[in-house]
């Protein structure tokens, strides 16, 4: 069983590797929607499968240093995602229609000569939560089942 550490290492690096796949989202995103002038939906399709796959070959290879079998790792991989992602979407569905829902939340902003506010409304508020959901939950999944070590 890995340690304490080891686990605190792997999610720092899953960490990581998550901010890295927003990156290539947003890049393949952009250059093909602004740059090759392609579809944006099509565009936002491609990018997000552009993520998944740097996820999964950065998880497999640096986070969770795998060396099981590509085809069931990628299939339990793309499964996790779906399940992590429904659990997502339940939080902010859940949270957005609780109290939390009309919540609103003014940050200041203080600028040279106004001050400005940043609006932080509670379905905004649910998504966060939500993504905080989605990551520990697909972290704990990935860690127990896409790439569990077998003996």
């Amino acid at each position: 069983m890995p340690s304490k550490h080891t686990t605190a290492l792997q999610f720092v690096r899953y960490l990581i590797v998550g901010g890295m796949n927003t990156a290539v989202t947003l890049i393949v995103i952009f250059a093909l929607k602004s740059l090759a002038g392609m579809d944006p939906y099509l565009s936002n399709a491609a990018g997000y499968i552009a993520g998944l796959i740097n996820s999964f070959l950065w998880n497999r290879g640096w986070v969770f240093r795998s060396h099981g079998n590509r085809v069931r790792e990628g299939a339990a991989f793309l499964a996790g995602f779906g399940i992590c992602y429904l659990i997502q979407l339940l939080t902010v569905w859940g949270l957005t229609h609780t109290g939390i829902g009309t919540l609103m939340i003014e940050i200041p902003i203080p600028l040279i000569e106004t001050e400005r506010a940043f609006t932080l409304s509670g379905y905004g508020i649910s998504t966060l939560a939500g993504m905080a959901v989605y990551t520990i939950a697909n972290f704990i999944y990935n860690r127990l089942v896409t790439f569990r070590k077998t003996a």
